[in-house]
């Protein structure tokens, strides 16, 4: 049996009593550089919790600030198994789009964190590929909203805006699709701590799975609806998770965001996920924080 220490990205992997050092098995790529939230607080943490599992050696890839000349701005995608966006700004570059589009079509893995979801309103496949986003001007046009209905998913094309929220509140995360492989595992129902709860989402919605949804009471700014906060969507050969939850620093302390973040970006890389139910884990009533 290997026993491994890690190290940053770095791991000491003992094989017949020596211990050498070993890459972890998946490259990811973090994009950021403009973003109506606090791309500059979110980042590191992300990078960090990526980098905790010990399964991704993680790179950022920043843009110039908003209203610059974007021309330059070019990742090279293809060298990844998985982009996280924590992207929401100006329109990129015609080449970077149409790689990004082939790097999903192709078998690439995303991960769209929080208000990333907000990018790119008028880019009809980073729409498709995303499922469902909010803000930007979005509305009927771009596609149905997403509701959990009497047990099952409700395509509502209720004319209406794409995207709100109310108060930053406590809420339960109910898993809706167990069999999935970031979900499987997870307790029915889950604490999370207080957050922007995402409401009123539309987009395409095609090849979406809801894995779980969160309540948003009126009397809170919110629906009234089971609003879908971890889905996913399957773009050509990709696999795409996105996850509402994290508004800031703050909020991606919370388990109820760690342990879907850290399997949504091994499922998106490659398809399975081998991470363990942390002891940590919230409960129905419960929400967890780690230091």
């Amino acid at each position: 049996m290997q026993r491994r220490h890690w190290f940053g990205s770095l791991a000491l992997v003992l094989l017949g009593g020596v211990f050498v050092l070993a890459q972890p098995p998946y490259k990811a790529l973090i994009i950021d550089g403009q973003n109506a939230h606090d791309w500059k607080g979110t980042t590191p943490v992300l990078k960090q919790l990526l980098e905790e599992t010990g399964l991704f050696q993680v790179d950022v890839a920043t843009s110039l600030p908003k209203g610059s000349d974007m021309s330059g701005f070019k990742p090279n995608f293809s060298a990844y198994h998985v982009v996280v966006s924590n992207y929401q700004g100006d329109p990129w570059p015609e080449e970077t789009k149409k790689a990004f589009v082939e790097y999903v079509r192709n078998g690439g893995g995303v991960v769209i964190y929080h208000f990333a979801c907000a990018a790119f309103p008028d880019w009809p496949e980073y729409n498709e590929i995303i499922g469902l986003g909010g803000w930007g001007g979005r509305n009927e046009k771009s596609g149905p909203y997403v509701r959990w209905r009497d047990g099952k998913v409700v395509l509502d094309y209720s004319p209406g805006r794409g995207g709100g929220h109310g108060p930053m509140q406590a809420f339960q995360v109910v898993i809706r699709e167990p069999n999935h492989p970031i979900t499987q595992g997870l307790p029915e129902k889950f604490m999370h701590v207080e957050d922007e709860l995402y409401g009123w989402l539309r987009g395409p919605a095609k090849n979406l799975t809801v894995l779980a949804t969160a309540f948003a009471p009126k009397e809170k700014g919110g629906s009234d609806e089971h609003e879908p906060i971890l889905f996913t969507v399957q773009y050509g050969k990709g696999r795409v998770f996105q996850i509402a939850l994290g508004h800031t620093a703050k909020e991606l302390k919370s388990v109820a965001f760690i342990v879907p973040f850290q399997r949504g970006a091994e499922w998106a890389a490659s398809g399975k996920v081998t991470q363990p139910l942390p002891p940590d884990f919230p409960t129905e009533t419960e929400a967890r924080v780690r230091p």
